[in-house]
């Protein structure tokens, strides 16, 4: 068939040029563009079928994880390597004449199915990643990194075939032959190799996973990816701060998953009180404070307890610094942990107390030490305020004054 087409363009070509040599270089030409045409139409036919037929089914069915060989274009790529597949079947036949072309020819199709492959199993790699992302798990163990690992791999590896086939030399010699430059190359990809080392370490550690808050240098906000060189963050203010990957294993950063998978976000945060009003409670004091319902069984209770204790122990209290009284730091301090305690905004299965800390040059701290229920940035900020509201106006009630320094 190819014989016969041949023969017929070879005698168009004697009747436009004098001489064979060019009569076969026309006829041979001629012929292996149609080929190559012939090629190229039915690739875009076998497209054309596939999207008519396989797409179809595969639209038609109730999983997802078939779509993905639609979307990353597995079966397109493929169909890429018609042309060049079909070029060196038919290129002995069409080009007989002249060796040196059909070299060149075959060479050029054997890199463009090596490309071709390569981008069929970039094609095949973006597919299972996104098969993959599906799932809860990625949040948990992305795999960024290591596709993208993967991906380098493939193109280095395709470079490598290419120099290969180009200087007629095997595999393995050529990459003996690079092996002189690894130096050079460990150099150059530095920050790769210190990336997929990092990546891995992050994602077998559960360091990090997407979706996490942390906080780091100038970074304050969530992860939002997290590949094989870098990771993103989008701070609170919008904007995104990248990190290189090696340096979230070197160096420090916080991780508040914890605090979002816990029972509840710790509030910490004390208030300073003026030494100089802590003070005895005097009798009038005293059941000034009972007429508080919070206190009035703490009064009660406390008032038994000491007047018991100096009466065994045969205490002069006529003297009001003789053994055991109230101050109206420590009811202010029981004033605030029934506070606490009956907030339903509060987790009460989790630790709640009112404690004293080291007093400074500027006073007593007096620390609030509980957990918010709701863990959401607003919630919480509006809670810790109103716990905190409430005792700034609390204070002068027990004759106590709130630390602030005068200008």
């Amino acid at each position: 068939m190819i014989d016969r087409y041949l023969h017929f363009l070879y005698t168009i070509g004697l009747r436009m040029t004098a001489s064979e040599t060019s009569a076969k270089l026309f006829s041979q030409l001629i012929a292996f563009v149609t080929i190559l045409g012939v090629s190229v139409l039915l690739m875009y036919l076998v497209r054309f079928i596939i999207k008519k037929t396989v797409y179809r089914v595969i639209l038609k069915t109730q999983s997802k994880y078939d779509d993905e060989i639609i979307n990353n274009k597995v079966l397109m790529r493929l169909c890429l390597l018609i042309p060049p597949v079909m070029v060196m079947k038919y290129l002995g036949a069409t080009l007989p004449d002249f060796p040196h072309i059909r070299g060149l020819i075959y060479g050029i199709c054997i890199v463009c199915d090596i490309i071709v492959v390569t981008m069929v199993l970039f094609s095949v790699v973006n597919a299972g990643s996104d098969m993959y992302n599906m799932h809860q798990t990625s949040k948990l163990k992305p795999i960024t990194g290591v596709v993208q690992t993967i991906k380098i791999i493939l193109i280095i590896f395709c470079v490598l075939l290419i120099i290969s086939f180009l200087m007629g030399k095997k595999l393995s010699n050529v990459i003996i032959g690079l092996g002189t430059m690894s130096a050079v190359l460990l150099l150059i990809f530095q920050n790769l190799i210190l990336g997929f080392v990092g990546s891995i370490q992050l994602t077998i550690n559960d360091m990090l996973r997407i979706g996490d808050w942390i906080v780091m240098d100038q970074a304050d906000g969530t992860v939002t990816e997290i590949n094989l060189t870098t990771v993103k963050v989008q701070n609170f203010d919008n904007t995104i701060t990248t990190i290189p990957t090696a340096s979230m294993v070197t160096n420090q950063f916080t991780n508040w998953r914890g605090m979002s998978e816990g029972g509840g976000r710790r509030i910490k945060r004390s208030v300073t009180i003026d030494t100089s009003s802590v003070k005895f409670c005097t009798p009038e004091m005293i059941e000034r404070f009972r007429q508080i319902e919070r206190l009035s069984d703490y009064i009660n209770q406390r008032e038994a307890e000491i007047a018991e204790y100096n009466k065994a122990n045969h205490i002069d209290t006529s003297n009001i610094v003789n053994g055991r009284q109230m101050t109206n730091l420590g009811v202010f301090r029981a004033y605030i942990t029934a506070y606490i305690k009956s907030n339903p905004k509060l987790n009460h299965n989790m630790t709640l107390m009112v404690r004293q800390l080291q007093p400074t040059e500027f006073g007593v701290p007096l620390e609030v030490y509980a957990f918010s229920l709701d863990k959401e940035w607003v919630k919480y900020e509006e809670l810790q305020s109103d716990l905190f509201d409430h005792i700034y106006a609390a204070a002068p009630l027990f004759d106590l004054k709130i630390f602030q320094r005068k200008v």
